[in-house]
């Protein structure tokens, strides 16, 4: 594990500043990542416990919102909220209070309930959203990694009101912990997350509970198949809660879809004795996402951050599959 001396650690400029807001897992494993990646980076966790772990492994971290949020606005740092949903409306109005002129991003799983919760709370501050879509069951400082987001899917909000000085730092944070960054409309964000992320929780939670239900004969004769379908059901249930219920529109659209498609498959095999239509839908998706995972991303080529219309610029070679390198070529 990479540890930093915050008191050895050399002054960064104020751009390679970060300023993180909540360490439980993702929050935690980017200070780990960021710091290795040289930038400075300090943190803010309400729970003392936490804040005691992070500085025992030579992280610089406290339990004073309003002290770090203060820090962070003298360094002009780049703010992450990474907090559960739940908690935005208390955070945001300290960052605006006391650091109204710094750039804000986050790594919460909806992009569009948080940017409505900053333009509640922080008028005109710059924000830009950000989701890594990296993770594991496990939760709090302690299952943070360094690596976590090596070769992870980092989506970045790219709507036609992204401030491009704004954008261009969060892609490069990304950048530096080893992410691949796909720029992305937040409402398209929110309806893509909910069906490859969100609605796998639920997926999760049914078989787990349906795998359970007889009794502890079935989880003793569960292998391989019921632990890779019930892995993130093992996720604290606060947290899963927190991020479906904030994703509840798109969440319901994928979820009416899956009801559909299973009431088909039920009749189908009540009907006919089959289920082929399902599983050879499911079985050319699965392999359809194998193909796309194993080969090299394409770089975005051509786009100029902050050039008339480069968001939908972004957005569209996004579209086609390619992924932003940092290169900013006319």
């Amino acid at each position: 594990m990479t540890t930093v001396d915050p008191t050895d650690a050399p002054s960064a400029p104020a751009s390679d500043t970060l300023a993180i807001l909540g360490l439980g897992l993702i929050g935690g494993s980017l200070m780990r990542a960021a710091s290795a990646a040289g930038w400075r980076v300090y943190g803010y966790n309400r729970s003392a416990e936490t804040v005691s772990s992070a500085l025992d492994e030579g992280f610089d971290a406290g339990a004073d919102l309003a002290d770090v949020v203060e820090r962070a606005a003298a360094d002009d740092a780049l703010i992450v909220l990474a907090t559960p949903v739940t908690a935005l409306d208390e955070v945001i109005p300290v960052v605006h209070g006391q650091a109204p002129d710094c750039a804000v991003t986050d790594v919460i799983s909806v992009k569009q309930q948080v940017a409505r919760a900053m333009a509640r709370h922080a008028p005109g501050q710059r924000y830009v959203g950000g989701h890594p879509m990296a993770g594991t069951a496990q939760s709090g400082w302690a299952a943070g990694q360094t690596d976590l987001f090596t070769r992870a899917v980092w989506a970045i909000a790219t709507d036609d009101s992204a401030d491009p000085a704004t954008w261009a730092r969060v892609a490069r944070l990304a950048l530096d912990v080893g992410s691949d960054v796909i720029p992305v409309a937040s409402d398209e964000h929110d309806r893509a997350v909910a069906a490859i992320s969100h609605l796998p929780h639920l997926t999760a939670a049914v078989t787990a509970a349906v795998g359970a239900g007889d009794g502890d004969l079935a989880l003793h004769l569960a292998a391989g198949s019921f632990r890779d379908g019930t892995r993130v059901a093992a996720t604290a249930p606060e947290l899963q809660r927190a991020m479906l219920e904030a994703n509840r529109m798109a969440l319901l659209n994928s979820l009416s879809e899956t009801i559909d498609r299973l009431v088909a498959a039920r009749d189908e095999l009540r009907d006919r004795g089959s289920v082929e239509t399902l599983i050879n839908d499911g079985h050319r998706a699965r392999l359809r996402w194998e193909e796309l995972s194993a080969a090299q991303p394409r770089p975005i080529s051509g786009v100029q951050i902050g050039s008339p219309g480069w968001q939908a610029q972004l957005r569209a070679q996004a579209l086609d599959g390619r992924v932003w390198t940092g290169q900013q070529t006319a």
